[in-house]
């Protein structure tokens, strides 16, 4: 699809992976100033915290991996463009910001947990750092970014509107119902969060936190409509 037809029929999702990729770009390019850094969310009690941060942080993509905003980009276009026309734009972007807050208050409540689950078996025990001194420096020095806590709000949404939606996942040669897909993408990131793995640098929590925003906000919204759903 081209991107006129994008602008014309899905504004905001035309205009969020413009700003987005605007974001991306300054990353890389706007120096000494750390863009990344700025805008990343850090734990509320790290000396690097700004409430700026809550909303900055899923415009911001990790810039050592061009992979990270373009599959988040690809799976906005994909589930978002079909949310934003049930919704209407204006409803969306509300959706979408809402989610992606959410995703960053659930990441702010968890840290403490994801510090201790580190310290556990964080390889700073073996030079002679204590348990303690570890997880506090975790929470000291915790950042993430990224947008997919808002869009796993936006498929938690779209499994719950359009569940018999027929989707291709990689790997699995037939289509798969939406309401068989996105619910196991959330176990796997509950998983994930439960019991960290090393070098996993995936914010489970924070698509969680999206899912749960979003499905309780379109469910919330749609309880009077159910005739739309299918």
């Amino acid at each position: 699809m081209a991107f006129s037809s994008i602008q014309k029929e899905t504004p905001v999702i035309f205009n969020l992976i413009i700003i987005n990729v605007l974001m991306y770009i300054a990353q890389l390019l706007i120096h000494p100033f750390d863009v990344t850094q700025w805008g990343a969310l850090h734990y509320y009690k790290s000396s690097l915290f700004k409430p700026h941060q809550l909303i900055t942080c899923m415009f911001l993509h990790d810039p050592g991996s061009f992979a990270h905003i373009l599959f988040n980009m690809f799976a906005l276009w994909m589930f978002g463009s079909i949310l934003e026309k049930f919704l209407g734009s204006k409803k969306f972007l509300i959706f979408y910001l809402i989610c992606g807050v959410g995703a960053s208050i659930l990441i702010q409540l968890t840290i403490p947990f994801s510090a201790d689950q580190y310290a556990k078996t964080a390889p700073e025990l073996l030079q002679g750092y204590s348990f303690a001194d570890i997880a506090a420096a975790y929470k000291e020095n915790y950042s993430m970014i990224g947008a997919s806590g808002a869009i796993m709000g936006v498929m938690a949404a779209f499994a719950y509107l359009f569940p018999n939606t027929a989707l291709y996942v990689f790997f699995i040669p037939i289509p798969v119902k939406a309401k068989y897909v996105i619910p196991v993408f959330i176990l796997i990131d509950l998983f994930g969060g439960l019991y960290q793995f090393k070098g996993d640098n995936i914010g489970h929590f924070a698509h969680l936190g999206g899912a749960l925003i979003g499905i309780l906000l379109i469910m919330y919204w749609n309880k009077t409509n159910r005739k739309t759903m299918y």
